[in-house]
């Protein structure tokens, strides 16, 4: 087995990569990771690391403050949280734009591009409204595709156990100024237990273009996955069939000046009991429009004004939650001032206003402020106080169903974010990072019990407090995290347990991984992570990745939960057990 043995040549073997990673994430210009005033975790997806993952969320486990709630493996269907908050409380971007689903947050990971599309995955932790608008509470999570720099193809077969098989192909060219990406994936499985069926099927097309007057990139993307969801939303066997279509041009007009604008449609088909289609069957389409200008102005060597306005326009049409539709505009201003390796200070503001109907509309102001300074050339300070808020779901507001009924009377999210860290770069290859946090806030959104009828109706919380503390170690390539989180209501206790999502938040977790090349060029990662949910038992999940990495040929061995642990990321949702899944990629440069 590959694994043990890997264990014992970490120590000697461990080949470190050094390069400075700049990230677009939680800032108007791109930066370097170190001179950042926020806390943004980056994970870079070379050709090579790709080989050690089956999707993307592979890579978002290896940060202990990320809390995956999964349904099905290969992120067929998966929540995303950060710091305590829910899946409706996490944005997800795709190259700086807005994918997060208007119906349900459960959509947001419905991502219209094969993973093999993604060069960079940039995490911004806590609140980020002042940037993004609404859902950015506990942080956002900004997917930023790859530019090719010459023609590249492969293709990808791989078999596993559960009937799994996967497929993959993409080809990229360079002519000039002109380089095109189009990229196919299909992921097939016929289940660990009945109704966990599922298949993935994905199609992508990026197209990059420089010109006198700046540079465009054009995105496409499509998604369709049918899969069966025995359990995932009550004790039914379910079935769940998805499609998504995604559109995005994005242009700059010289240096200053960016456009973007972007679509993306998403419809969904429900079918409450499989065995049984005509007893309940929900179908869904939304639809979001989006439209922004940006510009910079220098004011002196070191300091910047950014400003620019926004508009989204979203709508529903479902035989269940009916017709609706609401459009939101936004403007926004921030003053930077940086001077490298020595300090960096940041303040701004959005107004954003929102109309739900003929003659009815609300704003909400976001502002924030963050700080970092170097006290030595290894150690760095850095804070910020910002203010964050959501707007409920056409699920929260209109859905219904034999167990769940939504709220029309639901108000906007609102919440406050303080955090403060030190970063330290001891020799290049031994970092360390703390960060300590607290999150207030207030109306949130859950579902909670009624006793008297035995149905979850959507309900607003008072209060909700977080405070939190995160730890990172990292020394060539191995990497230790961990999280801990304490939540504290002003609602009764008795309401924060009969709800579905509040008190399911994890209040310890640790992850322990290597990943480096070894000898004749096998490249290896294995992880092992430990959770424990609030009022609920701990459980470890073990997995190992390797490849052979050189030549136009490289096979590849996925093994993950080793130990064959028995556990649920989502209660009353089974995960399967140990599975195994081997291939070959060919690849042509």
């Amino acid at each position: 087995m590959v694994c043990p043995t890997v264990l014992i040549l970490l120590a000697s073997t461990a080949l470190a990569q050094q390069h400075e990673t700049v990230i677009v994430t939680g800032t108007y210009d791109p930066i370097p990771l170190n001179e950042s005033d926020r806390d943004v975790h980056v994970e870079s997806i070379t050709p090579q690391r790709k080989l050690l993952s089956n999707a993307l969320l592979d890579f978002l486990k290896l940060d202990s403050t990320i809390d995956l709630q999964e349904r099905a493996p290969n992120g067929i269907q998966s929540d995303i949280s950060l710091r305590g908050t829910n899946f409706g409380q996490t944005l997800i971007l795709l190259d700086g734009l807005r994918v997060s689903d208007v119906q349900t947050g459960h959509y947001s990971m419905d991502l219209p591009l094969p993973a093999d599309d993604i060069s960079q995955i940039e995490v911004l932790k806590g609140a980020g409204s002042t940037m993004y608008g609404s859902d950015a509470v506990g942080g956002a999570i900004n997917l930023v595709p790859g530019i090719p720099d010459a023609g590249d193809f492969s293709l990808r077969l791989g078999m596993g156990n559960f009937g799994t098989n996967q497929e993959r192909a993409d080809g990229s060219f360079v002519l000039g100024p002109w380089s095109q990406t189009v990229s196919f994936s299909r992921d097939h499985s016929n289940g660990f237990t009945d109704d966990r069926d599922y298949r993935d099927l994905r199609f992508g097309s990026m197209s990059h273009v420089k010109d006198p007057f700046g540079i465009a990139d054009l995105i496409l993307g499509y998604d369709d996955r049918p899969y069966g969801a025995n359990q995932f939303y009550g004790n039914y066997d379910s079935f769940e069939h998805t499609k998504t279509w995604f559109a995005a041009l994005h242009r700059t007009l010289g240096e200053q000046t960016e456009i973007d604008f972007g679509y993306r449609r998403h419809s969904d088909l429900f079918v409450l009991l499989r065995t049984d289609p005509d007893y309940f069957t929900n179908r869904h389409i939304d639809q979001a429009f989006q439209a922004a200008l940006r510009r910079w102005e220098k004011l002196a060597l070191n300091t910047r004004l950014h400003y620019g306005a926004e508009m989204i326009h979203d709508s529903i049409d479902s035989n269940n939650l009916g017709q609706h539709r609401r459009t939101r505009a936004s403007a926004f201003v921030s003053l930077d001032v940086r001077a490298l390796q020595r300090f960096s200070f940041s303040v701004g503001a959005r107004e954003e206003y929102f109309a739900t109907g003929p003659g009815g509309g609300q704003a909400v102001f976001s502002p924030s402020a963050s700080a970092g300074y170097w006290l030595t050339t290894k150690l760095r300070l850095h804070g910020s106080v910002s203010h964050a808020f959501r707007l409920p779901s056409y699920t929260d507001l209109y859905y219904h169903d034999p167990g769940n009924v939504g709220n029309a009377g639901l108000k906007p999210e609102k919440a406050w974010d303080y955090e403060g860290g030190a970063d330290w770069d001891f020799t290049g290859h031994l970092r360390a990072a703390v960060n300590v946090f607290e999150l207030r806030e207030r109306d949130v959104i859950d579902y909670v019990l009624n006793p008297a009828t035995g149905i979850y109706v959507a309900t607003n919380f008072d209060k909700l407090n977080f405070t939190g503390a995160e730890v990172l170690l990292k020394y060539y390539g191995f990497a230790v995290s961990y999280t801990a989180l304490h939540g504290a209501y002003d609602a009764t206790q008795a309401q924060i347990l009969e709800s579905r999502y509040t008190a399911y938040y994890p209040s310890h977790e640790a992850v322990a991984s290597w990943e480096g090349e070894l000898k004749g060029g096998f490249l290896v990662r294995t992880r092992v992570g430990v959770l424990q949910r609030f009022d609920k038992d701990p459980y470890g999940l073990w997995d190992c990745y390797a490849a052979y990495t050189r030549h136009r040929i490289h096979p590849f061995l996925q093994l993950t939960n080793i130990t064959n642990t028995v556990y649920q990321e989502v209660a009353g949702v089974a995960m399967p057990k140990r599975a195994v899944l081997g291939g070959v990629e060919y690849r042509l440069k």
